[in-house]
C-alpha cells in the first residue's frame, strides 16, 4: 500500500508540474501576443496617420489649419473644399491626361511587353538566352538619373518633346524588373503543360495565351498594379517632357496648385484645397490596393527566385 500511495503522489506531482508548465507557457504566449499586436498597432498608426492628417486637413478652413495646438478632427467639416479645390485648376483635364494618355497605355504596354519577353527568357531555348537575360538584368544597376539627359536629347531630336510619346513608347520594350519577376514566375510553372500543348500542335503564342497566362494572373496583377502606381504618381518624367498646362497629368497639377497655395500664404483656403485635391488623387491607389489585395499578396508570395 505504501508503494502504491507513493506512486500516486508522484503521479499527482507530475500532473501538477505539467499543469504549471502549461500555465507558464500560456502566460508567455499571451504576453508575446500582446507585445506583437501592440507593436503592429503602433507601426500601423504611424503609417496611417499621415493619410488621416491629409484627409483631416482637407476638411478644415484656414483658421483651423494654423491653430495651435492642432485641430485633429475639424468641427465643422468643410466638405466644399473638395469641389472648390478641384475647380481651382482644370483637374478634370489633368485626370483625363493621367488616365487615358499616360497611366493606362503605359500599364498595358508594360504588362504585354514584359510578359512576352519573360516568356522568351523562361520557356524558349535559344542560343545566348541566359547571357542576354543577364544583360537585361544588369540594366537595373544603371540609375534613371544617368540616362535622363541622353534620353531627353534623343527625344528632342525626334521632336517628341511636349508630348506623351517619351513617357509611353519606352514601355513597349519591357521593364527589366518586371521581366525578371515574370520570368521567375513562369519558370515555376510545370514544363509538362507546355510540352503537352506542343504535342497537341499548339504554337508558342497559343501556349502563352491559353496555358501560361491563365495561370499567371496573380503575377500579372502585381506588375499591372506596380506600373499603374508608378505612372499615376510619376512627377519627374512629365515635368521634363511636358510644357503646356493642357497636357499636365495630376502630379503636375498638384504641384501647380502647391505653387499657388505657397504664393497666397494663409488666404483663400489654399492649403485645405491642396489637401482636398491630394486626397482625391490618392483614393484610386488606395482603392486599387484594397480591392486587389488578395491577388497582390498571392502574386508576391508566388513570385520567388526559382531557376
Amino acid at each position: 500500500m505504501t508503494s502504491i500511495s507513493k506512486n500516486l503522489e508522484q503521479h499527482d506531482q507530475a500532473i501538477l508540474k505539467k499543469s504549471e508548465a502549461k500555465k507558464k507557457l500560456t502566460t508567455k504566449t499571451a504576453i508575446g501576443e500582446i507585445v506583437k499586436y501592440t507593436l503592429l498597432i503602433i507601426i500601423t498608426t504611424s503609417f496611417a496617420f499621415p493619410l488621416f492628417w491629409m484627409i483631416s486637413s482637407a476638411l478644415k478652413n484656414d483658421p483651423q489649419i494654423y491653430t495651435i495646438p492642432p485641430v485633429i478632427i475639424p468641427i465643422p467639416a468643410h466638405w466644399n473644399n473638395f469641389f472648390e479645390g478641384w475647380t481651382r485648376l482644370p483637374f478634370t483635364t489633368f485626370t483625363i491626361n493621367s488616365i487615358f494618355r499616360y497611366t493606362v497605355p503605359v500599364t498595358l504596354a508594360t504588362v504585354a511587353s514584359s510578359m512576352l519577353t519573360a516568356y522568351g527568357f523562361s520557356k524558349l531555348k535559344w542560343p545566348g538566352r541566359d547571357i542576354l537575360f543577364y544583360l537585361c538584368i544588369a540594366t537595373m544597376m544603371v540609375p534613371w538619373q544617368v540616362t535622363m539627359v541622353p534620353l531627353f536629347i534623343t527625344f528632342r531630336n525626334l521632336d517628341w518633346i511636349n508630348s506623351y510619346r517619351p513617357l509611353v513608347v519606352p514601355s513597349l520594350f519591357g521593364a527589366p524588373y518586371f521581366i525578371f519577376m515574370l520570368r521567375q514566375f513562369f519558370m515555376g510553372l510545370p514544363e509538362e503543360l507546355s510540352d503537352a500543348a506542343r504535342i497537341d500542335g499548339a504554337t508558342e503564342f497559343g501556349i502563352l495565351f491559353r496555358i501560361i497566362l491563365p495561370l499567371s494572373i496573380p503575377a500579372l496583377s502585381v506588375v499591372a498594379l506596380f506600373r499603374f502606381v508608378g505612372a499615376w504618381n510619376d512627377y519627374l518624367g512629365p515635368l521634363i517632357y511636358l510644357n503646356e498646362e493642357s497636357l499636365f497629368p495630376l502630379a503636375l497639377g498638384i504641384q501647380r496648385l502647391r505653387v499657388i497655395a505657397t504664393s497666397m500664404g494663409t488666404s483663400a483656403n489654399a492649403y485645405p484645397h491642396l489637401m482636398a485635391v491630394s486626397t482625391i488623387v490618392a483614393m484610386p491607389i488606395i482603392l486599387a490596393f484594397f480591392f486587389a489585395q488578395r491577388t497582390f499578396i498571392e502574386g508576391i508570395s508566388l513570385t520567388g527566385l526559382k531557376g
